[in-house]
């Protein structure tokens, strides 16, 4: 608000009507608010009843009738109804009035500023019709302009390249004169080597002055390059027949060779003189200049060729010893090892040196590293290798107490491992362009090409080794133990048994071929086939091993069985021979015994040893074959194949044990079963119901020589042994009783004997073995029972009516009772 209007509304504090309002527009601009208007138009009025409202009211500003807007009860009724009579806001009329007046104010100021408006709108219409008009004119003229600037630019660029071409022109011309001064000076010079043949002593002083020399260089290089193209454009148009060959340049080019061979030498002299002083700045100028000349290969050669571990004698006499020892020491794998680790550690550290020189003298040190990388493995690293790695010959193989063909092998793959490490090393260090690890692997291609003829070689060498170690020591220990043992006895005690220890060792042999087999095969092709060979090698090994030894153990049982037959006597013989026969006898039945017992373990250790072939094969063979289509099979059958000779000699000692077993259990009820047995005397004495003592010496000794084939033997067979040999002994057992006569008492103590035998066999776990003894134990039924009992006996088994009867006809009383007669009424089908 202005200061008139805040004076005007001033001068109305006393009457609202005795001054019209005045609202200017002036107070609706800027930071304009409505707030501020209405408080300014009406606190004129309000402070007159405020004032009143606090003199009537309490200390807080209230009236007497109100709290806070509230009315509240007071004892004085009178003034309630003066406070009642009285208006309650009587300043109301006064601000109606105002707000009137100032809404007719509001209205005439909102036409003012409308007609201001339409005045403005028309000024601005008129001036934007002038700008417009004034916009066209300018855009004509910005248009001429830039006709005006296209045309001086292209007149710019006009001269521009007017003054480009003649810069060319002129710089051509620059270069072709320079050229020509160049070309003039090279003639003259050209012309100087043009003279007598030989002739080098007329030259300019260029090519003298030490202090010129890198000119001198460049410029021969530039009149040998001339000279050569003029000879062969003369050649060419010679051949065309276009022209006549004129003298050319024949001199100047041989002249030119010359001097350069003279400037190169000088220049190589002055390098190995500087190389002499350690001056790495003047090596690097007769590097630098020496690289005019085929690319400074010649330098590059020199400066190789003159490291002293290349022409130093005892450089290379230090390899030798510090790598195989003093002279004529066996050297072995783990020595030449270390020997070459730290030989390998000293060349890695020299071209490291080297490294840095070469990188401070030559413009180009790759092309160098290259060169010394070569030379080092060509030469200082191949005479070392040549020393470790002589070659044996197959057909003269070196003998095992020497080292033999392994040594040989063991020996390569520790120069190969440490030389490929070297290599590493050395493309670390910087080699250039060189492949130095092919370069490495051609340094052992001859050995590689023959490896795996060696190491299959290798394998049949150790082999034979071993086994001629363990017949010296069979044979030691045969030749110890041939006192005191029992004439007659089988010798197979004393031989050579299967050692699973001695698997362990081929399986190891093959573990320490692969691993080579895999340091040398880098394609798995070629590993899986060499793996493969070795492979078969160590199921030969196994297989000729474990068969061998299985026949072995046969022969024992063989020798048991000879020495049976021949104390086989007959019946007319005297006591005195019988004695001896019998004496023999318990002695081939002890060398039986012991057969069987070695036959057991041998089959025990044949198992075993087939399981760790097995178990080798899944864990490291299987998985470097599968690279290859049908190798990992192939192998398989191989393995198959090759046990399948130990499983047939298995099979056949098998066989013979259980003769053997059969052969002493016949023995011993031929020797120990007696008559009264079966068939005691009816004396009144009570009937011994024990097992006789033929069955308690049988048991005794099935246990006992049993016990061997329950541990060597699992799984089927073992199950398809126990069922052979209980089958045979029921066999046998129906065969031996058939010789007796039973009467009752005789018969309980044949099924007490049954029952033992029955004990026994369940040991087996084989149902049907156990179930034909349970039949025996019911066909001794028919000793027990009377013989009007007989029809009855068998009602439940049919199947055993055919060995029944049998049984029956060894009755004591067959005859008197007449059986046959009645069993043949009963059992048509058996008569």
């Amino acid at each position: 608000m202005t200061e008139g209007m805040r004076g005007a509304r001033g001068s109305r504090s006393s009457s609202v009507n005795s001054n019209p309002l005045i609202l200017d527009i002036e107070d609706f601009k800027g930071d304009f608010s409505f707030d501020a208007l209405f408080g300014n138009l009406v606190n004129d009025l309000l402070p007159s009843f405020l004032e009143e409202e606090a003199d009537s009211g309490d200390g807080h500003g209230n009236i007497d009738g109100f709290a806070n807007g509230h009315l509240r009860g007071h004892p004085d009724a009178s003034r309630l109804s003066q406070m009642s009579s009285a208006p309650f806001f009587p300043e109301v009329d006064g601000l109606l009035s105002l707000f009137k007046d100032a809404c007719k104010e509001l209205i005439d100021l909102r036409k003012q500023v409308d007609g201001r408006l339409n005045t403005l709108k028309k000024e601005v219409s008129t001036q934007d019709a002038k700008h417009r008009k004034t916009l066209t004119e300018i855009e004509k003229g910005v248009d001429g302009l830039f006709e005006s600037f296209a045309r001086l630019d292209g007149r710019i660029s006009s001269v521009g390249q007017t003054a480009a071409k003649i810069g060319d022109h002129l710089q051509s011309a620059d270069a072709q004169r320079e050229t020509a001064s160049q070309t003039i000076e090279l003639i003259k010079y050209l012309m100087e080597f043009n003279g007598s043949p030989g002739d080098l002593m007329e030259l300019s002083a260029l090519f003298s002055d030490d202090s010129r020399v890198a000119e001198a260089a460049s410029i021969a290089q530039k009149l040998r390059s001339f000279a050569e193209e003029d000879i062969g454009r003369q050649g060419t148009s010679t051949a065309a027949g276009n022209a006549t060959p004129g003298r050319g340049l024949e001199v100047a080019v041989a002249n030119l060779q010359d001097y350069c061979n003279e400037l190169e030498n000088r220049l190589l002299s002055r390098f190995d003189a500087a190389s002499q002083r350690r001056d790495l700045s003047s090596m690097s100028e007769c590097a630098k200049i020496l690289s005019q000349f085929n690319r400074g290969t010649s330098a590059m050669q020199h400066y190789v060729a003159t490291r002293p571990m290349f022409i130093d004698v005892e450089v290379m006499n230090s390899d030798i010893r510090l790598v195989l020892g003093d002279h004529g020491s066996q050297p072995s794998p783990s020595n030449v090892a270390r020997g070459l680790s730290s030989l390998y550690k000293e060349i890695t550290d020299t071209v490291r040196k080297e490294a840095a020189t070469i990188t401070a003298v030559f413009p180009a040190p790759n092309e160098v590293m290259a060169i010394l990388v070569q030379r080092v493995l060509e030469q200082r690293v191949t005479g070392i290798l040549d020393k470790i790695l002589v070659k044996p010959s197959l057909m003269n193989q070196p003998p095992v107490q020497e080292g033999g063909l392994l040594l040989y092998l063991r020996m390569l793959a520790v120069a190969y491992e440490r030389t490929q490490e070297l290599a590493k090393d050395l493309r670390a260090v910087g080699c250039g362009d060189l492949d130095v690890e092919d370069l490495t692997e051609s340094l052992f291609s001859s050995h590689k090409d023959e490896y795996p003829e060696h190491e299959q070689a290798s394998l049949k060498q150790l082999y034979q080794a071993k086994m001629e170690e363990l017949r010296a020591e069979s044979q030691v220990s045969e030749s110890s133990g041939t006192i005191g043992r029992s004439k007659g006895a089988s010798v197979s005690s004393s031989q050579q048994q299967i050692s699973v220890t001695v698997v362990t060792e081929f399986v190891r042999w093959s573990e320490e071929a692969i691993s080579r087999c895999t340091l040398f095969s880098s394609q798995p092709a070629t590993l899986a086939a060499n793996v493969k060979a070795i492979f078969t090698c160590l199921l030969d090994q196994v297989s000729l091993y474990i068969t061998e030894g299985l026949e072995r153990a046969r022969d024992g049982l063989s020798e048991a069985a000879s020495l049976r037959e021949r104390f086989v006597l007959g019946t007319s013989v005297s006591r005195r021979v019988a004695a001896a026969a019998a004496s023999a006898a318990e002695a081939a039945a002890a060398a039986g015994e012991s057969s069987f017992k070695a036959f057991m373990v041998a089959v025990q250790r044949c198992g075993s040893s087939v399981a760790i072939v097995q178990q080798y094969f899944a864990n490291s063979i299987s998985r470097l074959l599968l690279p290859v289509d049908g190798a990992h099979a192939a192998s398989c059958e191989e393995m198959s194949t090759a046990l399948s000779k130990a499983e047939t000699a298995a099979y056949k000692g098998l066989q013979q044990c259980i003769e053997t077993v059969m052969a002493e259990v016949e023995r011993l009820l031929s020797a120990e079963q007696i008559a009264t047995d079966y068939r005691s005397p009816d004396d009144g004495i009570a009937p011994d119901h024990r097992p006789t003592n033929a069955c308690i010496r049988v048991v005794a000794y099935l246990s006992r020589v049993l016990e061997s084939a329950f541990t060597a033997l699992e799984g089927l067979n073992k199950q398809a042994f126990l069922t052979e040999l209980g089958n045979r002994l029921d066999k046998l057992l129906l065969t031996h009783w058939q010789k007796f006569t039973f009467n009752p008492s005789g018969g309980l103590r044949l099924k007490r004997d049954i029952n033992e035998y029955g004990d026994f066999v369940k040991r087996f776990s084989v149902p049907s073995v156990e179930e034909k003894f349970e039949l025996l134990g019911i066909m001794a039924n028919v000793f027990i029972v009377a013989p009007e009992s007989l029809s009855t006996l068998f009602e439940g088994s049919p199947s055993i009516r055919k060995d029944a009867q049998r049984f029956i006809q060894l009755r004591e009383d067959y005859k008197s009772a007449k059986l046959a007669t009645r069993l043949s009424s009963l059992w048509p089908s058996l008569s």
